[in-house]
């Protein structure tokens, strides 16, 4: 009889995506000591004592900085997220985000609300209107930090607005490279793009590095009037900073979709409720993505779009599958084949992947893996969990 795996859910998560973990093999619990796995948006599990049973945490999003994933990792627990499933609405958000930055809809809008009452509004409007006049995105000049699934797609989209567009991103993936306009500059450091661009959109992670790096001295070299849009992170922005240069005129305009007690009601600021991935496409699509990569993972193993393992994947030939986290350390490979030869189990297919300090071999074999290889297996140094499926 296959194993029963129950999955706890942390948020609400979309039918379309419960609707992939099929009833026969999957159960959904609210108790998370029985959890194997866990389905989880913007919850924040920081401080959750994670169950001995845990397998595998799957966010329905891009970010995962509500997930401890040291723990996670020297726990063997895979920790999943969902890129590129929100791009499209982030992107849009975005879009708008620029014309906001440059037409002064957001004071325009509540300008008009103090008219509300008044017999000649027709008159007040046209006389008042001066106020808000703002630039035309054509023609300027746009810096993309962040060359991921949603940088990918503000880029291309801001060509087709008549920007001329900048690119920046050192670790940009083949295939973001390859759906990537040709009409993108690529820039090869950021002060090249700070001092060249009208407008600045920012799509990348929150890491040691990222964190506050638009700042005072990023923005010294950043063209004066300079608008800015953050739909990324709001750590990635040094609010006091921030609001300094909108304050002294250094930056024209701030979008961000993170407001804080600092940011709200400061003039240059336009902060939105975290609405960026809110449509029911992209919470829909995070969710079948992530329950996607769940159910491979307990059924096959396989991993795909993980943030602390390496993606591995491999067709089953039948027979047992033996998956072993582990430490990445010489010996390893040989003292896991060697504890399945040993029991004269044939190995039909094997891969072995590392990623930093960590590694994840996986290996099909003919016949039933007794407790014997796996207390062996669990005995090996460096070794952190092992499954067989």
């Amino acid at each position: 009889m296959s194993e029963m795996y129950q999955i706890l859910t942390l948020n609400n998560i979309s039918p379309k995506g419960i609707e992939r973990l099929p009833v026969s093999l999957f159960q959904m619990t609210d108790d998370l000591a029985e959890a194997s796995g866990i389905l989880v948006r913007s919850q924040d599990m920081k401080e959750m004592e994670l169950p001995e049973g845990l397998l595998a945490v799957a966010r329905a999003g891009a970010g995962t900085n509500n997930i401890p994933i040291d723990r996670c990792t020297a726990q063997g627990i895979a920790v999943f997220n969902t890129p590129g499933a929100n791009a499209n609405a982030v992107k849009e958000l975005t879009i708008a985000g620029l014309v906001l930055a440059c037409r002064n809809i957001a004071p325009a809008l509540s300008w008009v609300s103090t008219l509300a009452g008044e017999a000649e509004v027709g008159k007040l409007v046209e006389k008042g209107k001066s106020r808000f006049v703002g630039p035309e995105l054509a023609g300027k000049r746009l810096g993309v930090i962040g060359l991921g699934a949603i940088g990918v797609k503000v880029a291309n989209t801001a060509t087709h607005l008549g920007l001329e567009v900048f690119g920046y991103d050192p670790y940009i993936s083949v295939e973001a490279a390859w759906n990537l306009s040709r009409n993108v500059v690529h820039c090869v450091n950021l002060s090249d793009l700070y001092r060249q661009c009208d407008l600045i959109t920012i799509h990348v992670p929150v890491t040691r590095d990222t964190t506050g790096f638009i700042n005072a001295e990023a923005i010294a070299q950043m063209k004066p009037g300079v608008r800015i849009i953050n739909f990324a992170r709001g750590e990635l922005v040094n609010e006091e900073d921030i609001l300094t240069a909108t304050q002294n005129g250094r930056v024209s305009c701030y979008v961000c979709d993170f407001p804080s007690a600092a940011l709200i009601g400061q003039p240059g600021i336009v902060a939105l409720p975290h609405l960026g991935a809110s449509t029911p496409e992209s919470e829909e699509n995070c969710a079948v993505m992530a329950a996607n990569e769940l159910k491979d993972y307990l059924l096959n193993g396989n991993i795909k779009n993980s943030v602390n393992l390496p993606d591995v994947e491999l067709p089953r030939v039948g027979g047992s599958r033996v998956c072993v986290l582990h430490r990445n350390m010489p010996g390893m490979l040989s003292g896991i084949t060697g504890a399945v030869s040993d029991a004269s189990l044939n190995i039909e297919n094997l891969v072995n992947k590392g990623r930093g300090e960590i590694a994840y071999t996986m290996l099909d074999v003919s016949g039933n893996v007794g407790g014997a290889v796996v207390a062996r297996l669990k005995s090996l140094e460096g070794s952190i969990r092992v499954r067989i499926i």
